[in-house]
């Protein structure tokens, strides 16, 4: 702002709301320096003493970005008021500074001035963005003291808190006896039960404020759409798509970026490419999310083509952008690529590796085959990021190449850092089983035994008609279970005929003796395979998920399956996508 406009401006100060000094403060907005001018005048002018104007100052400070410069206006009042305590409170709150939303709310206390509604919900919000369970169920008590816990604000920002930080309960507790519930309101506990990894119960939250009446808004839909991805749901999130579509909503960046992720995590990523072309604005997150489709869809290429056109006419790539493409040069054997991606970090942008970026490393040059390269990467990093994940990282590669002895030594290391972690006992019995090595493996079991850990129960879903189905190994819950073990075994024997042969050692060191027999035609992907062959039409794919890596038998025989029944399959694991057609996998056998 011009000097010469700022004397005109405070020519006549004075502290009514269309004041002139008033008006310069609202030319000036939220930025700092024009403030820092204002301010000088007024101090000059002796205006400084309105509250209006100073508590107008401090707001727009805050929404600037300066709470430094806020906080110390703030210790320059002598004797501040309810008025400038929930102005600085809401806005502190507003734009993310939710540590220094406390502190005026205790300074508020500290001069005995009563809190009203607006200010509980502004702290009790803070305490949600600081996931402090302990301080926001203090303010709750406090509120309910002053008598405001029937406010609907302040129990919409309570579900918001208690959701957030993962007590569902009191969420829920709270939630309902509301008699009057905002969408804010339901957005919470849709996101809570989403964020806590319970998607199914975030779909039937939605499904219930859809029959209720309660109109959806963008918020509502990118927690659902997560939830879809979590789940692999396609068809409900099309049908979300639908709906998003028909309620004429805007698509921002935000509801954008969510399509973008559904689809891809749902293994349709021309879909997700086709959202992406048709926003008007994209964001480091849009761009971000569609170079990650491509990786964990097996389009290692793509990705790095993407980034490499983000680069040239996108935003800045940040680091989780360096995540995606690491990971996609990773499992597509991209080792130039990832190379020059990772230098790329420092040299053009500043960014430092963190262990994600070290661990996308290390699994690169694994997966090629580089194991001393990748073993002495890590030895020269210092004891912080050569986190675990680095060294499972390597571990796997170890099994992936069969470098046994390597691999012994990086397990070993493995179970003195996490020795409660069963994952690493299963990947040692792995190595060990695989070099034949058949007592070490019935330590390692009884080494688990001694210590009560057990492996992860694997299981599959497949989503069908907007239900879920489950299935274990072995399960035999499920009400169609001889009609799908008897089509199993007609299917297996087919592509037995087409040229399949069991991998036994997948399964020989995970099992007990008496199991091996059928674990291997029953592993849980094949179950939930049969279920989508037997309930869908001929031509149509199928889409299953898994919760933990494919095994290397069931990654083969979906190969054949996909020949003898000329159906595409897609199979979601722990790591990536396998789009397995014709007899062959989009991961082309590099996973």
């Amino acid at each position: 702002m011009e000097a010469k406009q700022l004397r005109h401006d405070l020519g006549v100060a004075g502290s009514a709301p269309k004041s002139p000094a008033y008006l310069a403060l609202l030319r000036a907005g939220p930025r700092i320096k024009p403030l820092q001018q204002v301010h000088a005048h007024l101090v000059v002018s002796g205006s400084h003493r309105s509250r209006a104007l100073l508590t107008k100052l401090l707001t727009l400070a805050c929404e600037a970005g300066s709470i430094f410069y806020t906080h110390r206006l703030f210790l320059s009042v002598p004797i501040p008021d309810a008025f400038l305590f929930n102005s600085l409170i809401k806005a502190s709150s507003k734009f993310g500074f939710p540590q220094y939303t406390v502190f005026f709310y205790h300074s508020m206390l500290a001069f005995c001035i009563p809190p009203s509604s607006y200010t509980f919900t502004s702290v009790i919000k803070s305490c949600a963005d600081l996931s402090d369970l302990r301080l926001g169920r203090g303010v709750h008590s406090h509120a309910l003291v002053c008598g405001y816990g029937a406010d609907s604000f302040v129990q919409a920002a309570l579900v918001s808190l208690y959701s957030k930080s993962g007590d569902l309960g009191a969420a829920w507790k709270m939630f309902d006896k509301m008699p009057h519930r905002s969408v804010v309101a339901w957005n919470s506990m849709i996101s809570g039960y989403e964020q806590n990894g319970l998607s199914k119960e975030a779909i039937v939250v939605f499904d219930q404020m859809r029959e209720l009446g309660v109109e959806p808004d963008s918020t509502t839909f990118v927690s659902v759409l997560a939830a879809c991805s979590q789940l692999g749901a396609l068809g409900l999130g099309c049908s979300v798509h639908r709906d998003v579509i028909n309620s004429g909503l805007h698509v921002n960046v935000a509801l954008g970026s969510s399509l973008i992720n559904m689809y891809a995590r749902c293994g349709n990523v021309s879909k997700a490419r086709e959202v992406f072309d048709s926003m008007k604005e994209r964001n480091v997150i849009a761009w971000t999310a569609m170079i990650s489709g491509y990786a964990t869809n097996g389009y290692g290429t793509q990705a790095v083509e993407f980034f490499r056109e983000m680069k040239a006419r996108g935003p800045v790539p940040n680091t989780i952008t360096f995540v995606a493409v690491l990971a996609a040069c990773a499992h597509a054997g991209l080792v130039p690529e990832g190379r020059e991606a990772f230098a790329s970090m420092r040299q053009d942008y500043g960014l430092v590796p963190s262990v994600e970026h070290h661990v996308c490393l290390v699994d690169m040059l694994g997966r090629a085959g580089l194991l001393n390269e990748a073993y002495q990467l890590i030895k020269e990093l210092g004891a912080e990021e050569a986190a675990p994940a680095v060294w499972t990282a390597m571990l796997g590669a170890c099994k992936m190449h069969k470098n046994f002895d390597l691999g012994v030594i990086v397990a070993e290391h493995l179970l003195e850092v996490e020795p409660e972690n069963p994952g690493h006992y299963v990947m040692l019995s792995n190595i060990y089983a695989l070099a034949g090595q058949m007592d070490r493996v019935e330590m390692i079991r009884n080494m688990m035994m001694g210590r009560s850990l057990r492996k992860r129960v694997g299981y599959s879903t497949i989503d069908l008609n907007h239900r879920t189905y489950l299935f274990s190994m072995g399960d035999k819950s499920h009400p169609e279970t001889s009609e799908v073990y008897q089509h199993l075994d007609e299917l297996m024997s087919r592509c037995r005929e087409a040229g399949y042969a069991p991998a036994p050692e997948s399964v020989m060191h995970e099992v007990e003796e008496e199991e091996r027999e059928y674990a291997l035609r029953y592993h849980s992907e094949k179950l939930a395979i049969t279920f989508g062959l037997l309930k869908t039409k001929d031509g149509v794919s199928i889409r299953i998920v898994k919760n933990l890596r494919m095994c290397e038998d069931c990654h083969e025989a979906i190969k054949f399956i996909s020949i003898v029944t000329k159906r595409e399959i897609i199979v979601r694991d722990k790591l990536r996508f396998h789009h397995f057609k014709d007899g062959s996998c989009s991961c082309m056998d590099y996973w």
